[in-house]
């Protein structure tokens, strides 16, 4: 083979490594990016949960149920991982609110509910203008929506509400009337279920809630160490 064709050949595959080696270098880079995302989405829960009195034990069971209820629907790998961020970040708007509501022992009274209501419009202009997370909004936006049109904050009624919200609601609402609260001890399991069998149709999308209680049924009741204790 003549010397200058075994140079081009020899300089189109130096060229040929390069070019992987830096297709490969940008894929550890976006990785390392998006680990890094990740990683403060936690903290922000973190933080929110310890100034909140909730636990570790809380934004996990949320979490980990809603995707296994988005997966039995059908929702794609894709768009779990949006369903994930979504459902850990449900409750990013109460950052915005003042330590006399979140932290109140006792029922709020109508100003202060008033307030606490204004939480996912709160999470929506927190979020809205991060792009990798606007695809996870729904959940933060919509969860307190319900079936029936009386939720909040747009009164979406039906399928107007966005179907991860739908799904979340159930679970949030299962693991908050489950689980203990500053103000009230935890409801039994079968109290929590008989409860969300009442709401479907009127508060929840009639369809979700057997899906639900058929996965904790299977699996039974998730459990996940809580972070230190102390604020």
């Amino acid at each position: 083979m003549p010397e200058h064709r075994t140079r081009a050949n020899g300089g189109r595959r130096s060229s040929d490594v390069e070019r992987q080696l830096a297709v490969e270098a940008a894929a550890r880079g976006a990785e390392e990016i998006l680990r890094a995302y990740e990683a403060t989405l936690e903290g922000w829960v973190r933080a929110l949960d310890l100034r909140d009195g909730e636990t570790q034990g809380h934004s996990r069971r949320v979490v980990d149920l809603t995707v296994r209820l988005a997966r039995e629907f059908g929702v794609c790998t894709e768009q779990l991982v949006h369903v994930r961020r979504g459902a850990l970040l449900h409750d990013v708007g109460k950052m915005a609110l003042p330590d006399t509501i979140l932290l109140k022992a006792g029922e709020l009274d109508e100003e202060e509910q008033a307030l606490m209501r204004r939480h996912p419009e709160h999470a929506w202009e927190m979020l809205k203008g991060i792009d990798f997370l606007r695809p996870a909004l729904d959940i933060p936006f919509c969860h307190h929506e319900r079936w029936d049109g009386t939720g909040y904050p747009r009164g979406l009624k039906g399928e107007e509400i966005p179907l991860t919200a739908r799904l979340f609601a159930v679970v949030d609402v299962w693991d908050a009337l489950r689980y203990d609260r500053a103000y009230r001890a935890g409801w039994s399991s079968e109290r929590v279920k008989e409860h969300l069998r009442e709401g479907a149709g009127t508060h929840f999308d009639a369809r979700v809630v057997p899906a639900f209680l058929g996965i904790l049924e299977r699996d039974g009741e998730p459990v996940f160490a809580d972070w230190p204790a102390g604020r």
